[in-house]
């Protein structure tokens, strides 16, 4: 087999796609995970230290 016919079969194979699309979804969820603890991390902290200062 010449190489454009294995790019071919490559480009054709459908297989591990269901893989490749849970993955996607997952590191999208992670990135908005830590878009959300990222933004709302320094209030929390703030509030957990102005807390336990008054206590």
């Amino acid at each position: 087999m010449s190489f454009f016919a294995k790019l071919a079969d490559l480009i054709r194979d459908e297989t591990g796609g269901e893989v490749f699309e849970y993955a996607l979804v997952a590191g999208l969820i992670s990135i908005a995970a830590i878009a959300v603890i990222g933004s709302f991390g320094t209030k929390v902290f703030a509030r957990w230290n102005s807390i336990n200062s008054s206590m």
